[in-house]
């Protein structure tokens, strides 16, 4: 479901991919570049907007102090967990809260659903949450987790496919590819390779098993660099099991029909793969005269915020507004 990632080197790789084992995932999250995405959206107090990734809410609950009564916040996500903690969080508001615990692709079908034919602003926040380290399946190689990897948490979710399925039937080739392909991963047929010939001896069952197996397969002096060795191969089957890069692309193209004129989307990207699909698709609406950048070039974290949050690093957020043709 994605693209490609930013630079090759390890400072692309998202912090949001390396396991923060302390503390609860309440405590571990923190909203990347907040301000500067609410500030961008240029919110007015009657707009409609959706929160494509609403995630623990920290965008929301910014984004709600800018509205109104007459206003409208649509919070979306595959995850029922993350409805639940958006809906505790958002209560007494003044405006309207609305949610949708579906996938961001399917966003035109949702409001038509809830009865919104358009909107003025769209955010979508595409960095790792730390809740999801604990939702029990498999996003960590540090975990005994069943390897799912799935963002829906329901059986009758979104997708059939796990990280179990294509670790355990894909073959070598395909393996290879993915790795390579979503997670720009240099060993990615010296890990398929150890991956084929494991599970010729036992099924791969748990993030862990993955994680360590992962280990094993790379160089001794890749398996000590500041990032786990596993970090890119966990980074590609999640997307390959989400079908992200298509999500991204198909609830972008979406989002544009149902937007009002003046109306504005906002996106942070964690790797380049992201940014590329986001920065392509943003080039092609102000070429065909339907859109204007807002941020020339992406805006990125500060010095502080690096410093405080370091998995915000490799973050990039773009911004465009649509304008009548």
């Amino acid at each position: 479901m994605r693209t490609r990632r930013s630079q090759s080197s390890n400072d692309s790789m998202p912090s949001e991919g390396l396991p923060q084992q302390t503390g609860s995932p309440a405590q571990g999250h923190r909203t990347v570049l907040l301000h500067e995405s609410v500030d961008s959206l240029d919110i007015q107090p009657t707009d409609i907007v959706v929160d494509a990734t609403l995630g623990g809410a920290g965008h929301s609950k910014l984004i709600m102090t800018r509205l109104g009564k007459e206003g409208t916040l649509i919070g979306f996500d595959a995850d029922s967990d993350a409805i639940e903690r958006g809906k505790s969080a958002l209560l007494d508001t003044p405006a309207s809260v609305r949610f949708a615990n579906a996938n961001f692709r399917q966003i035109k079908g949702e409001l038509e659903h809830l009865g919104l034919g358009r909107i003025n602003k769209a955010l979508f926040d595409l960095g790792w949450s730390s809740f999801q380290l604990s939702a029990g399946r498999g996003f960590s190689f540090l975990s005994d987790e069943p390897l799912s990897m799935a963002y829906a948490n329901s059986p009758a979710g979104e997708s059939a496919l796990t990280a179990e399925t294509i670790v355990n039937e894909w073959s070598e080739e395909s393996i290879a590819d993915v790795i390579f392909g979503w997670g720009e991963e240099r060993y990615s047929r010296r890990i398929a390779k150890r991956i084929v010939e494991e599970r010729s001896v036992r099924p791969i069952k748990t993030a862990r098993e993955l994680g360590d197996l992962v280990k094993a397969a790379v160089p001794s002096a890749y398996r000590y660099g500041r990032i786990h060795p596993a970090t890119k191969t966990f980074q590609a089957l999640r997307i390959a099991v989400n079908d992200e890069l298509g999500a991204l692309t198909e609830a972008l193209k979406a989002t544009w029909q149902i937007l009002e004129p003046g109306g504005r989307i906002a996106v942070i990207s964690f790797h380049s793969i992201e940014d590329r699909l986001v920065k392509q698709q943003f080039a092609a609406w102000v070429a065909d005269g339907s859109g204007e950048k807002i941020t020339k070039k992406p805006i990125t974290p500060s010095t502080e915020e690096v410093a405080s949050n370091p998995r915000s690093r490799s973050a990039k957020l773009r911004v465009i507004q649509k304008i009548t043709i």
